[in-house]
C-alpha cells in the first residue's frame, strides 16, 4: 500500500485538472476491467474497511471513466509520495499545464531500497529544472494569482475553473528552500469554488502556510463545504487550530495506519471525516448545493445510507448531500 494523494476534477468547461498523483502505473484493458468490478465488490469487514489493502491506479481510474487528456497538473509540492509515477501519468494523458513551485530539492535516496522509482524523481526534475514553456506549460504561480481558465474567464469574464491559490508565497517558498530538507511551506494550498461550493485542496501545509492562509484569505476559508486533508489527515506534530475557521462540513483523509492519523483534532471539534481506508475513492458531485457523496466501496456506503444504489455515471456508491448530518 502507498499513502499519497491524488484528486481529479472535471470542470464544467471540460478542462481536467489532477492534484498530485500517487501509486500510478501502466494498465492494460485487463486491468482496466479489473478495476471496475473492484469498484462493484463487497469487501470490507465491521469497524475495519480494509480499502487501504487496494489502492486504486489513478491512470486506470481516469482513463477508465473517458479522459484521454489532462488540461493541467499540479504539483503540490516535490514529496516522492505526491509524484509516484508521475513519469507514466504524464505519458499517458499529456498534460498542456504543469503547475510548480520554484522549489530547490534534491533527492539522495538509496533507489533501490526506495518503495518510488528514481525515473520519477528524474522526470520531476526534468519539468522543474528545464522550466520549458511548451509541453507542457511550467507555471510557478503564487498565493493570490489571477490568470485566463484557472479563476477568470475567456477575456476576464468569469470565474474560469474556480481554482484560487491561497498558498504558498514566495516568502514561503524562500522558507522551504532554506530549510534543511523540509519543503512542506512550499506546498500549494488551493481553494475551489464552483456554484455556491467550496472545498480546500491541503497539500502537505504546514502553521507557516495556515498563519498566512488565516491571516489573508480568512473569509473565503471560513465554515467551507469540504477539506482534503493537509498530510493526507496524518498527525505533523503541527498546530490543527486552523480547522476552528475553516469547520469543514466533511473532510477526506489518506490512507495511513490509524495510530498515525489526527483523528483526535476533528473528533474534539465535532467535525466529520471518512478514510479511503473506509470508502476506498470518494466522488463528489459538485453540480448540487449541497454536494453529493458517492464511494466506490459499497459495504461502507451501505453502512452510512442502508438505501444507496449504484450509479453509473459516477462509476460509485451513493451516500448522500455533504450536510452536518451525512455520517450521524
Amino acid at each position: 500500500m502507498r499513502e499519497g494523494d491524488c484528486s481529479f476534477i472535471q470542470h464544467n468547461s471540460g478542462r481536467v485538472t489532477v492534484i498530485d498523483v500517487c501509486n500510478a502505473e501502466r494498465v492494460s484493458a485487463v486491468g482496466q476491467l479489473a478495476l471496475d468490478s473492484m469498484a462493484k465488490s463487497d469487501r470490507g469487514v465491521a469497524g475495519n474497511f480494509q480499502q487501504k489493502k487496494y489502492p486504486v491506479n489513478p491512470i486506470a481510474y481516469i482513463a477508465g471513466r473517458g479522459v484521454s487528456s489532462v488540461f493541467r497538473y499540479i504539483q503540490t509540492h516535490p514529496d516522492m509520495d505526491h509524484m509516484d509515477g508521475i513519469e507514466v501519468f504524464f505519458s499517458k494523458f499529456n498534460p498542456t499545464n504543469f503547475w510548480d513551485t520554484d522549489n530547490n530539492k534534491e533527492m539522495s535516496s538509496p533507489w533501490d531500497s526506495s518503495r518510488y522509482r528514481e525515473e520519477d524523481w528524474v522526470f520531476y526534475k526534468t519539468l522543474r529544472d528545464t522550466k520549458p514553456t511548451t509541453d507542457p506549460r511550467r507555471l510557478a504561480l503564487l498565493a493570490g494569482a489571477t490568470g485566463q481558465y484557472y479563476n477568470e474567464g475567456e477575456e476576464g469574464i468569469g470565474r474560469g475553473d474556480g481554482l484560487h491559490i491561497l498558498a504558498p508565497t514566495q516568502a514561503l517558498v524562500n522558507e522551504a528552500n532554506e530549510s534543511s530538507g523540509d519543503y512542506h511551506a512550499a506546498s500549494y494550498v488551493l481553494l475551489y469554488k464552483t456554484g455556491e461550493n467550496r472545498i480546500v485542496f491541503g497539500g502537505d501545509s504546514h502553521d507557516a502556510s495556515w498563519d498566512h492562509i488565516l491571516k489573508e484569505h480568512e473569509d473565503d476559508v471560513t465554515d467551507i463545504d469540504l477539506l482534503i486533508a493537509p498530510h493526507h489527515g496524518r498527525k505533523s506534530g503541527r498546530s490543527y487550530k486552523f480547522l476552528d475557521t475553516l469547520r469543514p462540513t466533511l473532510t477526506f483523509f489518506g490512507n495511513a495506519a490509524h495510530q498515525y492519523l489526527a483523528y483526535d483534532a476533528w473528533n474534539y471539534r465535532g467535525l466529520s471525516k471518512i478514510t479511503n481506508n473506509q470508502a476506498n475513492c470518494m466522488v463528489v458531485d459538485v453540480t448540487r448545493s449541497p454536494m453529493v457523496l458517492y464511494v466506490t466501496h459499497e459495504n461502507f456506503a451501505r453502512r452510512v445510507n442502508p438505501e444507496t444504489h449504484y450509479n453509473q455515471t459516477k462509476r460509485a456508491w451513493y451516500v448522500g448531500p455533504i450536510t452536518d448530518d451525512l455520517l450521524s
